[in-house]
């Protein structure tokens, strides 16, 4: 494989950076609240399946003693 020189590295990211289609505010900002909502709702859910076996785990130690 060729070795690429500095200044031929920053060209190419130049010319690649170019293509990139960044988003808009409203499409960021609606991503984000999306993101928001269904990381609460996930922990919300986790919240209650670790409680759900946090206290099976305790009661079938409870059986035992």
């Amino acid at each position: 494989m060729a070795k690429t020189s500095p200044g031929e590295f920053v060209r190419q990211v130049r010319q690649e950076t170019a293509k990139v289609v960044w988003p808009s505010r409203p499409e960021v900002i609606r991503t984000t609240i999306l993101v928001l909502i269904m990381t609460s709702i996930l922990a919300v859910f986790f919240l209650g399946v670790d409680q759900v076996l946090g206290r099976a785990v305790k009661f079938f130690l409870g059986l035992g003693a």
